[in-house]
């Protein structure tokens, strides 16, 4: 069922935490320690990184389950996903985060993305209806809903919420793909059962929402292409049934996409947006478990593929699991859209039996000529990685804390961390907004490269000089 109904234009539990950056502390002791030899929450880096500061989660963003999740830049603004809604900053002072507007609205994973005046958001779990008070309910409820929620926010500190879309399966992550009179949301999902209302398997296909330019609140899905009508990977041997795709990654430039498709990487036509094909798909049935997300590198001649080997909440960063699962797999993209593997990459700093770390999402640093990457790790923290030479790909710095909990497994650690105008972002699960500065000299040109708006699933040319 396509929820397309009208909702009034009102505010969205709009909460405003008066809370400004915390200053970070990252302690002279944590320099150069990492992985096992870090403490609880002792921070540890190398040393061309530098911790400028942490906005710890506040109010309903603070309790047990409140994880925050993904983020979206514009201007001097970055806007936060959380289970319980999303939040809007000010970055313009990096060392000092202020909280424009905090909006309750939950519904995991509230993967988010912003184009213009509007904020997306994505609901992958069932709810009593559309509304930001709802409540749970289970998916085998014919009533229950899960979609898109669209936000005006052209007052950052005061947004509106303005239509909802019903989708198949909800939406676990979605992907904006800007078109010249609309928006179009490749929209994932996944997990069909034979129970579920309206999310019966086969569930081999994406929702496309999309959403005009002259009139949001008329967004709807427009069409929801089967990408796999032959069948997706069936799976076995450790390797995932592709049932939907986790996460895609657009490259409107070159009017392709890549897609992790949990037992697949496939590259995507999009000329059409309303139409995108599959044109390329690879498996790994030795080393990945379940292919999560993607990213380009700038000249769209390699694609980086994660496994999220554990769904995010093992300890998978040590010896016994070994450096070619859990792991990144960089495969070249020729100018035919044929992908050839060439290596893995995974961080070599080991972590804790009590430390979900596994790879996670990431976005490219802007350089000319090279190939670098910033990406979390869950509790393995931040990476920062050289990919020039495919075949030899190598960390170059890293931050990260110690274990949430030395005693028991505690989800926690960085979900994204994202290279934006200058810093990198990272919201952590548990811990919050932190701000990172890059001090490489061999990295300093990527400082003058200026992004009005990043979205890192829309994946932009970076002007690099």
């Amino acid at each position: 069922m396509i929820r397309t109904r009208l909702l009034a234009v009102a505010a969205a539990g709009t909460l405003m935490v008066a809370l400004g950056g915390v200053g970070a502390a990252s302690a002279g002791d944590g320099l150069g320690v990492s992985g096992t030899a870090l403490g609880t929450d002792q921070i540890g880096y190398s040393k061309n990184i530098e911790h400028l500061s942490n906005t710890p989660l506040a109010g309903s963003f603070a309790l047990p389950g409140a994880f925050g999740t993904d983020l979206a830049f514009q201007d001097d603004r970055a806007y936060v996903g959380n289970y319980n809604g999303f939040a809007i900053f000010d970055i313009s002072d990096p060392e000092a985060p202020e909280a424009l507007a905090q909006v309750s609205c939950p519904g995991s994973q509230n993967d988010i993305t912003v184009s213009g005046d509007l904020v997306y958001l994505s609901t992958d779990s069932s709810r009593t209806d559309d509304s930001c008070a709802s409540g749970t309910q289970s998916v085998n409820n014919p009533a229950s809903w899960e979609g898109i929620k669209i936000f005006d926010v052209s007052d950052p500190t005061s947004p509106q919420y303005i239509k909802s879309v019903e989708t198949k399966c909800g939406s676990h992550t979605h992907s904006l793909v800007p078109g010249e009179d609309a928006d179009y949301l490749y929209v994932s999902s996944y997990g069909p059962s034979a129970a579920s209302a309206d999310c019966k398997p086969p569930h081999d296909l994406i929702s496309i929402v999309e959403v005009p330019h002259a009139d949001p609140t008329s967004a709807s899905v427009v069409a929801t292409p089967v990408l796999f009508p032959a069948g997706g990977n069936p799976g076995g041997n450790g390797s995932s049934t592709t049932s939907g795709c986790h996460d895609i990654t657009v490259y409107p430039s070159k009017k392709i996409a890549a897609g992790a498709c949990m037992g697949d990487g496939v590259i995507m036509d999009i000329s059409d947006p309303k139409a995108p094909k599959v044109i390329e798909t690879v498996r790994d049935t030795t080393n990945f478990a379940f292919w999560h997300s993607a990213t380009f590198n700038n000249k769209g001649t390699k694609v980086v593929f994660t496994d999220e080997l554990g769904g995010g909440g093992a300890a998978t960063c040590n010896d016994t699991v070994g450096s070619t699962r859990g792991a990144n797999a960089i495969y070249e993209l020729s100018s035919d859209n044929e992908l050839t593997f060439a290596s893995y990459y995974k961080i070599p700093r080991n972590q804790g039996a009590t430390e979900n770390c596994v790879a996670h999402n990431g976005s490219i640093v802007p350089l000319p000529g090279r190939d670098v990457m910033v990406q979390s790790w869950y509790q393995g923290g931040v990476s920062v990685w050289d990919f020039t030479d495919s075949d030899n790909p190598r960390e170059l710095d890293y931050f990260e804390r110690g274990a949430v909990s030395a005693a028991s497994l505690v989800l926690g650690g960085t979900w994204s961390a994202y290279y934006y105008n200058g810093h990198v972002y990272s919201s952590d699960i548990t811990k919050g907004l932190d701000v990172l500065k890059l001090k490489d000299p061999s990295l300093k040109k990527a400082a003058g490269v200026r992004l009005d708006q990043l979205n890192p699933q829309s994946q932009p040319v970076y002007p690099t000089r």
